[in-house]
């Protein structure tokens, strides 16, 4: 198949995780497989492909725990955003948990029209960029307060340096500076979005002193940024990443922080694992990336997920 008319079908169900095996999405966007969906329809009807079916969130909630997947932590990084992770939360009691932040690409637009945003690429100001940046981290933290058997994290916040100009550089730093000290404030987990920021990350962490329980979400280091995150304690999430050719630095990263320190997330809708790579993700396919990191580890199955879901659970305290 062309790259022009790739495969947009829905991958096929990984063979279930055992009952002792049950794992929790660390860290997923329901939400927006959704929509996502309907995008890959429509492209496939319109190359002439058969329509891909688009499933509604309980149905979504539904595929994953078919194949063991217990629980998920749906992460709410836009404004508008938030509110629709709580309500899920709310109308899924015990499976579903939310995680709210100002994503950091996200955070740049805030009151900010005329700051150098994304290099090269059309800014998509939209309506509740007019919201300043101190208002919308001031909705996480109401949402956070009124909600605190649903929200049990403040993420995803961190740094993206793949397409950002130095305008916004300095702009993300202090956004993830007061996620970080909002983090501490409400005593709460903060899961980390690093994209080429590895260092940029690091340093701020150690600067301002990272929460007692931080999470790279979708970890994208090597070996060596994995031997500081053990010295600080600080915990990895794989996503299907894991599973790409060519990603030996993040496989070797779970056996360096350790089976007590490491989760396991989709990141949906994007990062599928292999062998279905660019395909819309789903929760549901955590199996397929729960195998992968046990390969790397050289460990049965079983023991990762038992590991996993205990970290996920201690973590987040759910």
């Amino acid at each position: 198949m062309s790259k022009h008319h790739r495969e947009r079908s829905w991958a096929p169900a990984p063979e279930a995780l055992g009952a002792d095996s049950q794992v929790i999405d660390n860290h997923t966007h329901v939400a927006s497989v959704v929509p996502f969906a309907e995008e890959m329809n429509r492209q496939a009807l319109e190359r002439g492909q058969e329509p891909v079916p688009v499933y509604s969130v309980e149905q979504i909630l539904d595929q994953a725990q078919a194949v063991g997947v217990e629980g998920i932590i749906d992460v709410g990084c836009e404004l508008p955003h938030l509110r629709t992770a709580v309500q899920m939360a709310l109308d899924h009691p015990g499976q579903v948990h939310a995680a709210l932040a100002i994503h950091p690409n996200e955070s740049v637009l805030h009151g900010h029209r005329g700051v150098p945003g994304p290099d090269g690429l059309p800014i998509k100001y939209q309506p509740w960029h007019e919201t300043s940046f101190e208002d919308a981290l001031a909705e996480v933290s109401r949402l956070a307060r009124a909600h605190p058997d649903q929200v049990v994290a403040i993420g995803e916040t961190g740094m993206d340096l793949f397409r950002t100009g130095e305008g916004a550089k300095d702009l993300q730093r202090e956004a993830f500076r007061a996620h970080i000290a909002l983090a501490k404030e409400l005593n709460l987990p903060m899961q980390i979005h690093d994209r080429d920021a590895h260092q940029e990350v690091i340093e701020t962490l150690l600067a301002d002193g990272s929460p007692e329980r931080t999470v790279f979400h979708s970890y994208s280091g090597g070996a060596d940024m994995a031997r500081i995150a053990k010295e600080q304690g600080w915990y990895l999430s794989f996503s299907g990443t894991l599973s790409y050719k060519g990603n030996e630095g993040i496989r070797e990263s779970a056996a360096i922080v350790g089976l007590d320190h490491i989760m396991v997330e989709t990141d949906a809708p994007y990062l599928t694992p292999m062998p279905y790579r660019g395909r819309t993700n789903a929760p549901y396919m955590i199996p397929y990336t729960l195998r992968a990191l046990a390969d790397a580890l050289d460990l049965p199955v079983s023991q990762v997920a038992q590991a996993t879901r205990t970290t996920t659970r201690t973590v987040y305290g759910i």
